[in-house]
């Protein structure tokens, strides 16, 4: 506000008076000052009043990619009732997995000064937290790790599950295994298609990349790129979606055709045990994913100040769909 007041070329009090929007000052003045502002990006601090008197403002932040996946939907639901738990409201927002959305929302909440922040990151650069970390909000980051910034953490054991999910096809005797997935800059998909990897170097079975499709990002391109994969001279007899919707896109075409693939999905959800094609789900406790980051974020924002956690939360593998026949 000082910087803004001298840019402006008017007092402290004229600016306070402006971005409080208090009465009677003059259009003038307020003009100048505004635009001031705006070229100094100034932004009010909606809670001052609250870190003025010493007390925190009883708010976290939750930043996720997309609310309507069910995935996040269940981490949002979990944290809600943690931070309830705690006499604190949840604010919550959705980057869409764009990071310079992530930056914009995440900034305007330390702007609203909340107390800690949950963050899903959609970026790999966070450095632009920094600052705020050193003025003492803590940031927990899950299902996806930091760039740039030491911090808690909260992770899947993503490597391990789709690991331990090959080896199950490779005991059933599945050598061509067809590999769907999103996008490698998208660290989930790297680390589960890294343990994919190392299953299959293990049991000695080369790595084919006429198997791996990537930019599947949801259920119809997945029924198409399944169908061109059959389609081949010498098809896949097995698929691995890295994701739930790469699944239920991969569960329509196999269904459609009568084909009796097996099928890996990397993700369990409700209606998994419904589908008409049986699978193999890398299932996890995502409630537990959440509760996990929720309550070290807590502790953070009672006084824990030692050095930054990494925990990781372990899946396992359980049989989903209708049988055939």
């Amino acid at each position: 506000m000082v910087d803004v007041a001298a840019l402006a070329g008017v007092s402290l009090k004229t600016v306070s008076r402006v971005v409080n929007k208090a009465p009677h000052v003059q259009p003038e003045l307020a003009e100048r000052v505004l635009a001031a502002a705006a070229e100094l990006g100034f932004r009010r601090n909606h809670l001052a009043s609250s870190l003025r008197s010493g007390q925190t403002t009883a708010t976290i932040g939750l930043l996720i990619e997309e609310i309507a996946n069910p995935f996040y939907a269940a981490i949002a639901g979990t944290v809600a009732e943690v931070a309830r738990a705690h006499d604190t409201m949840l604010i919550i927002g959705s980057s869409e997995e764009d990071p310079s959305r992530e930056q914009e929302i995440l900034s305007d909440l330390c702007a609203r000064r909340v107390d800690g922040l949950l963050v899903v990151p959609a970026g790999t650069d966070h450095s632009f937290l920094e600052a705020e970390v050193e003025l003492g909000t803590p940031v927990v980051f899950l299902d996806r790790p930091a760039g740039g910034l030491p911090a808690d953490t909260v992770l899947l054991d993503n490597r391990g599950g789709a690991r331990n999910g090959i080896d199950r096809l490779l005991g059933e005797g599945h050598r061509r295994v067809a590999i769907l997935l999103d996008s490698t800059s998208v660290y989930t998909m790297r680390e589960r298609l890294a343990g994919a990897r190392e299953a299959l170097a293990a049991a000695g079975v080369a790595y084919d990349d006429r198997l791996v499709r990537d930019g599947v990002r949801d259920p119809a391109t997945a029924a198409r790129v399944v169908g061109e994969l059959l389609d081949q001279p010498d098809p896949p007899t097995a698929f691995f979606g890295l994701n739930n919707r790469i699944t239920l896109g991969a569960v329509e075409e196999l269904h459609r055709r009568g084909s009796d693939a097996a099928l890996l999905g990397f993700d369990d959800f409700d209606v998994a045990r419904l589908l008409p094609h049986p699978l193999t789900v890398i299932a996890y406790d995502t409630r537990r994913l959440a509760r996990r980051a929720a309550e070290l974020l807590f502790r953070r924002i009672e006084g824990d100040r030692s050095a930054p956690r990494n925990l990781l939360i372990p899946t396992e593998l359980a049989a989903r769909g209708l049988p055939r026949g």
